[in-house]
């Protein structure tokens, strides 16, 4: 039998975390972050970190591993992810992928194409567009011609827009269209892939919450906190979901109260275009409802049994 890999996707909101850990606590497994800013440290509020009494004694890894300046990839990820997978299976451990960011998950499970070199008059002219019309223009120009890719980057996301415009206009074919001709680090592996979803009025309801929750444990602090250290407002993962509002806010572009309810319309959004990406994604196995509920663990469980995954004790 091949090596086995667990993962747990799906959108924001979705009960990813709690089902990973209660995975992992039943079949002796050890966890991998999936999320694209949780790789950066001091990002913790935003990104709703499992804090280290949440994790009850489980492993994970790829959480922390960046500093806030470097640009994280998912050709990275995807290196860092296979080694440690190797490294938990030769432990006797079950590795468990669990987060939101499909790219990363791809870039594992189907390989990452390269691309071509950089094309530095492109990259000028389509930053010139940027500067007149803003990143906005780029993704409308990015969507007609790989559509998606406008799905799985954020229209502010100015770097990745001019990549993937690069790509198309160097290669004439659209980035997606090149990850068929790739391999992926750990095609040796059997890959038992969950998605869960839940309806859309229960992610608004929980968004809500998490943005309370989350500016009341201080990520307005967190912020102030890292710009003080001297980390650039450019930085990366300021860029993302809650990041880039609280910043927008401290700058006086909006108040404390239009800027939770843009996070949390925000993140609606983005729930909606993970949805969209993983839909994409082959060989999933979809469960609707929130992740920690008993009867989505039970239906998992067999789903498991199955594949011939076993019980192999609690880590706890």
């Amino acid at each position: 039998m091949p090596p086995q890999v667990l993962a747990v996707l799906g959108p924001t909101a979705s009960g990813k975390s709690a089902l990973a850990l209660s995975l992992a606590g039943r079949h002796g497994g050890e966890i991998i972050n999936c999320d694209s800013t949780a790789v950066y440290r001091g990002f913790d509020i935003g990104t709703d970190k499992v804090s280290e009494d949440g994790r009850r004694g489980i492993p994970h890894h790829l959480i922390d591993i960046a500093d806030p300046t470097e640009v994280y990839t998912a050709a990275q990820f995807a290196r860092d992810a296979a080694r440690v997978i190797r490294d938990i299976h030769a432990r006797g451990k079950l590795p468990i992928l669990a987060g939101g960011t499909g790219f990363y998950y791809r870039a594992l499970t189907r390989g990452l194409f390269p691309g071509p070199g950089a094309d530095e008059a492109l990259r000028a002219r389509l930053n010139r567009i940027a500067d007149r019309r803003g990143a906005g223009c780029l993704h409308r120009m990015l969507a007609r011609v790989d559509a998606e890719s406008a799905v799985r980057i954020m229209a502010k996301d100015r770097k990745r827009i001019v990549r993937a415009l690069e790509v198309f206009y160097t290669t004439g074919r659209p980035l997606t269209s090149h990850f068929g001709e790739t391999a992926s680090p750990i095609a040796d592996c059997d890959v038992i892939a969950f998605a869960l979803r839940i309806p859309p009025a229960l992610t608004a309801e929980r968004v809500a919450r998490r943005v309370d929750d989350q500016f009341a444990r201080g990520v307005v602090d967190e912020v102030r906190g890292l710009l003080a250290r001297g980390l650039p407002p450019d930085a990366r993962p300021f860029g993302g979901l809650v990041y880039r509002q609280v910043l927008e806010m401290l700058r006086g572009v909006r108040d404390e109260a239009a800027t939770r309810a843009l996070i949390v319309q925000e993140n609606r959004r983005y729930a909606r275009r993970q949805l969209i990406w993983f839909r994409k994604e082959p060989n999933l196995m979809w469960f609707d409802g929130p992740g920690e509920r008993d009867d989505v663990r039970g239906r998992v469980e067999d789903l498991l049994a199955a594949r011939g995954v076993g019980r192999r004790g609690d880590v706890r």
